[in-house]
């Protein structure tokens, strides 16, 4: 198992992860504060070997730039459909798409890229063994907007949550934003707490979460 570190930075409740192995880690949506970010990763003896992006929203991203530039040639996963926003934020760094089912590999732990659209266009979960690092998809006991840019689609956000509840129920769950009761849960948790859960289907889904947008919760 690797080694997962949660980060609250800034003044939206945001969570940088880190994702330590063998010496090596990645860096999961570098917001803010990211020198103390930084400084957690070499007070453990870390080298940061990649950069994880799992949506474009400014608050996701204010820290890529620098985050990339603490060593050499460090990567940037990102969704292919939100590469060119990322690319307009941080034009120096080397910026990977993905579409879903790549591999990136933090020392010898392989972690997955998976498509979970509807907050944003091409939103990413990283999965690794174990642990989902789930963006603003899923928080604890509740998930992310659908009526935002770009491409927020209730619809895609279904489709999105249904595979992250197909997940081993002990997978544990990583948001980017400490929301919840607790800043991580497991997926039997959420699927036994969690209200966006509770829809049968993808049009009883879309009606509660468009009736929840609209009241601002």
């Amino acid at each position: 198992m690797p080694d997962l570190i949660q980060l609250d930075v800034g003044l939206l409740s945001n969570f940088v992860t880190l994702i330590g192995c063998d010496g090596a880690c990645a860096v999961v949506d570098p917001a803010f504060e990211v020198d103390r970010v930084l400084g957690e990763v070499r007070r453990r003896g870390w080298r940061v070997v990649a950069v994880l992006v799992t949506h474009t929203h400014e608050d996701h991203i204010e820290g890529v730039a620098t985050c990339a530039a603490a060593g050499a040639d460090i990567p940037v996963y990102v969704g292919a459909a939100e590469a060119a926003a990322l690319r307009r934020h941080a034009p120096a760094a080397r910026i990977i798409e993905v579409h879903g089912g790549e591999t990136v590999l933090i020392g010898r732990e392989p972690v997955r890229a998976l498509a979970t659209p509807g907050h944003t266009l091409a939103g990413i979960t990283w999965l690794g063994d174990g642990f989902a690092c789930t963006g603003d998809v899923l928080f604890v006991g509740s998930c992310g907007r659908s009526d935002l840019e770009p491409g927020g689609d209730p619809r895609a956000l279904w489709r999105s949550l249904q595979q992250l509840a197909s997940l081993p129920e002990e997978t544990r769950i990583y948001p980017g934003h400490d929301y919840g009761p607790t800043p991580t849960s497991t997926i039997a948790w959420e699927l036994l707490h969690n209200p966006c859960f509770q829809p049968p289907d993808v049009a009883s889904f879309t009606r509660w979460q468009r009736l929840r947008e609209a009241s601002g919760s």
